[in-house]
């Protein structure tokens, strides 16, 4: 389903790192992201209330590019 807020997002499962691009076009890099949490990011019906309840502010994190 498509995001108003997430362009898209991918996971290094070896990495346990989850990229995410937002509409805005900054890309971040979340660490020791868990691949449950990717799996139901996947599969939420809102990306983004998905992403700010479970994601934003509970994981380490780095810009990596602005678009």
């Amino acid at each position: 389903m498509p995001s108003s807020v997430i362009r898209y997002f991918t996971y290094d499962m070896e990495a346990t790192t989850l990229c995410i691009t937002f509409v805005s076009g900054m890309c971040y890099k979340y660490k020791n992201v868990p691949p449950e949490i990717y799996h139901m990011l996947k599969a939420a019906g809102s990306k983004g209330r998905y992403f700010n309840q479970h994601i934003r502010n509970k994981f380490k994190y780095k810009k990596i590019k602005n678009f």
